[in-house]
Order: C-alpha cells, then structure tokens, then sequence
C-alpha cells in the first residue's frame, strides 16, 4: 500500500514511519522523488519547506532538545547586527556533544551547565518544534563574556542599539550579569560610558 506523501507530518524520523503507515523503503521512493529530504541521520522534512539554515536547526532540535541559538546568531535573530551570520552559532552544555547536520554551517559553542538556562527561550520552527534562543540580555551578556574570541566592537554596538530599543533595563541586564561575574564589569564600565 502506497502512503500519500500529503498525509504525512513534514518531519519524520525512523522511529515515527511505522505510525504513519511508512516503511524505511517508502521512506526512501519519497526522498528519490524528491518530496522529502535528510536533514540528519534518521531525520527527514518535507522538501522545499524551507531554507537549509532552518532545516539544520529543525534537525538540532529533534536531536539535541537543549542546543541553543546563541551569539551572533541570537544577535541577528533580535536584530541588533547588521552582520549577517556565515554559521549558525548553537550553545550545548558543557559536557554533551554535538550532532552531525548536513546542508548548513555550524558552530557548536560549549557553555556551563549551571548557567546554561539562564536567558534561554525558545524559537519556533517548522514540525511543530522550537529550539532554544538566548534572550537579548544573554546575548549581550555572552559577547561581553566571550570579547576576546568575538571582539569588543561587536558587544558595544549591540549593546548601543539596545539602549535605544524601547522598554529595555539596564538593570535587568546587570541583575542577569551577576551569574556571569566575569562579564559584569565590562558591561557595567560600558554602561557607564554610554547613558
């Protein structure tokens, strides 16, 4: 029995074919016509659904529930970049490993466990799953963190275009620094600067 490639959800993984009357060799006439595509290893979406920098993310996130959007990514999602991204940037907790994604460019970053959920929301993406995204203030916060890997100029301009977002705390933004003591100063000193 032929399944109807329009019945099925737009993400399948190997463990989920037999739910929906597929078998791995159904699966395969489906990739060969071109109606679904491999994302990861056992992961599969619907071709054409969206771009390849989404689709290795829909496979990060069936995989590695925690990985996060961070750093220059999160920086560019919350548009306070005009640098476009050439990788994803994704944060795991330190210890966990990353995972094998095809089509698109990843940079795993390893972060704390104990302050890994700190500004962690989340991101929708197609399937019905979301990944993890650092919130505005985190993000600043790890590029205050991480300024000698990423550059002082980056988390200053950041941090200047968020001053002039509306709503936005200084003071929730250093209370959210004190779990990283190392960055506190520095954004506190460019604080200080700035306003």
């Amino acid at each position: 029995m032929r399944v109807d490639a329009a019945t099925l959800p737009d993400l399948l993984g190997y463990d989920s074919l037999a739910d929906h009357g597929l078998t791995r060799h159904g699966l395969k006439r489906l990739i060969e016509s071109g109606e679904f595509e491999r994302i990861a290893p056992g992961l599969f979406l619907r071709a054409g659904l969206t771009d390849d920098t989404t689709a290795a993310w829909t496979a990060i996130a069936a995989k590695k529930p925690d990985a996060t959007l961070c750093l220059l990514t999160a920086l560019s999602l919350h548009e306070l970049t005009d640098e476009i991204p050439t990788r994803s940037d994704i944060a795991i907790p330190r210890g966990t490993q990353p995972l094998t994604v095809h089509h698109a460019p990843i940079a795993w970053h390893r972060f704390d466990a104990d302050t890994f959920e700190i500004g962690r929301e989340e991101y929708a993406l197609p399937g019905g799953l979301t990944i993890g995204l650092y919130s505005t203030e985190r993000t600043l916060i790890d590029l205050f963190r991480l300024r000698h890997t990423w550059g002082s100029d980056l988390a200053i301009s950041a941090l200047k275009q968020w001053l002039r977002g509306r709503g936005n705390s200084p003071a929730a933004l250093l209370t959210m620094a004190k779990s990283f003591p190392k960055a506190r100063p520095s954004i506190q000193d460019a604080l200080e600067i700035l306003l």
